[in-house]
């Protein structure tokens, strides 16, 4: 079917572009022909021959003629005009083209093509405009707005779009599904994914999403059942089944059942491991202190390691104080970010070699003032419940008053207390930051969800890490 519609509009092409040709020289040899020959079936060619040549300017002139000759309304002319416009990026004149007509006269393809762009730029409020105008929506349109909510973060939004999508009547299909299971994940309510998964389990990448969600929560045994249960099913895992397995391991120091699903996806499943794969098992014996084994896997690979790999093995040579093998992986990353700084500082710092030392501070925030005071007042009552800060692990010559207060004022410390001023008492507090978190904040974070009676959920570099009652989901081991 593919093959035969790709025929007929090579057959076509030729056709179009011809008219296109004879109609473009005409306009600029004869302004008045378009005025003098109010033909729709000229607007079409036309129009379809602006969309096989990207040719914004034209259709912007043709544009303005079907307004002029009252051509506006009509479906076919619409959808042609979107297209183009989406194709040349001019999503404001794809829009424009929608609020001139009524929704119901433009082709549900065409809308769909625009909401699918709007959500790819990132514009939620647009795209919303034009899904609330349309008078029917396919399961490409709930897609394009629960995909497109999903990779903009906003999961909660994502799950209320599946819940109407479902109140609708309209059949969720592969996609719907995998992109809601990763909402869940994301958000933390895994319960959900695990009802979602249970509507759909034939399909390997709604088993791939939810082995994903539950390795991010370092919940690495029920990812385990779960690819149990899919061989059970006769489900066949693929490459991101198996990058989804060794990350769960790697999350929760499952060395021996890392090297076992390592081999299994390659002697039994035929699958060759991907840079990915070689990252997690890197990351997985790092980690667990096997610096040795994890510089011999990234000597053993048939491809380059990349920077992700280097800066895992970094970051456990900080944690293992291992200088020299540290110096090996900071030479062979390309292009340090602030993170690789830090861990090669914090290494050097370990071994007393001050001089290499740097550190840094951020007191811009415009409402400053009181999440330090928050924060301040968090410090003192956590030290009244007979917390110690971890002083060990601040790598600066300076005297235990001075690391008491460096450790004060982490980032992710600084993040709570400002959600604490935003947020109503008993809120669900989420956190995001690019480097893995210090024990320090981990043990004080865990007090204060006792403290508070909150749940803060915290999404480091490696993994989620949900805080309640004095707890955390890591289970201490991240």
């Amino acid at each position: 079917m593919q093959r035969h519609g790709a025929r007929r509009l090579t057959a076509q092409a030729p056709l179009a572009i011809t008219k296109w040709t004879s109609y473009h020289n005409s306009l600029s040899t004869t302004p008045h022909l378009l005025h003098e020959n109010k033909d729709h079936q000229l607007f079409c060619d036309l129009l379809e021959a602006c969309k096989l040549s990207s040719d914004l300017k034209t259709a912007i002139e043709t544009h303005a003629r079907i307004i002029r000759f009252g051509y506006a309304t009509h479906s076919s002319l619409s959808a042609s005009l979107i297209s183009i416009y989406v194709n040349c990026d001019r999503l404001n004149l794809a829009y424009q083209v929608i609020n001139q007509v009524f929704a119901w006269t433009i082709d549900l393809v065409a809308l769909n093509l625009v909401i699918e762009n709007f959500m790819r730029e990132g514009d939620y409020e647009i795209a919303n405009k034009v899904f609330c105008k349309m008078p029917a929506r396919d399961v490409v349109t709930w897609n394009s707005m629960i995909g497109g909510l999903v990779r903009n973060a906003r999961f909660e939004d994502a799950l209320r779009f599946f819940r109407a999508m479902l109140s609708s009547n309209v059949e969720p299909d592969k996609f719907t599904f995998a992109s809601v299971i990763t909402a869940c994940a994301r958000l933390g309510v895994l319960d959900h994914a695990q009802w979602v998964h249970d509507l759909m389990r034939s399909d390997v990448s709604i088993w791939n999403s939810m082995i994903n969600g539950l390795a991010v929560h370092g919940l690495a045994l029920d990812a385990i059942t779960l690819f149990s249960r899919m061989e059970e099913e006769n489900v066949l895992p693929d490459s991101i089944t198996f990058l989804g397995i060794l990350t769960a391991c790697s999350h929760c120091g499952l060395v021996k059942e890392g090297r076992k699903y390592f081999d299994l996806m390659k002697s039994h499943y035929l699958i060759q491991p991907q840079l990915e794969h070689y990252g997690a098992m890197v990351d997985l014996l790092s980690r667990a202190g096997l610096l040795e084994e994890a510089y011999a896997t990234i000597k053993a690979m048939p491809m380059e390691p990349d920077v992700i790999i280097w800066r895992a093995l970094l970051s456990a040579c900080r944690t293992y104080q291992k200088p020299e093998l540290g110096e090996v992986a900071i030479t062979n990353i390309s292009r340090l970010e602030s993170g690789d700084y830090v861990l090669l500082s914090n290494i050097y710092c370990s071994q007393k070699r001050w001089d290499s030392a740097q550190g840094a501070g951020d007191r811009s925030h415009p409402e400053v003032e009181a999440i330090y005071k928050i924060l301040e007042g968090l410090i003192q009552r956590t030290k009244l419940e007979g917390f110690l800060p971890a002083t060990e692990l601040v790598m600066m010559d300076v005297s235990e008053e001075e690391k008491e207060g460096n450790l004060y004022y982490h980032s992710e410390k600084l993040a709570l207390a400002y959600g604490i001023f935003k947020t109503c008492p008993g809120t669900e507090i989420r956190i995001s930051k690019n480097l893995r978190i210090c024990n320090d904040c981990h043990n004080w974070i865990k007090m204060v969800s006792r403290l508070l009676s909150r749940v803060i959920i915290v999404r480091d570099r490696i993994r989620f890490h949900r805080f309640e009652g004095g707890s955390c989901s890591c289970g201490d081991y991240w």
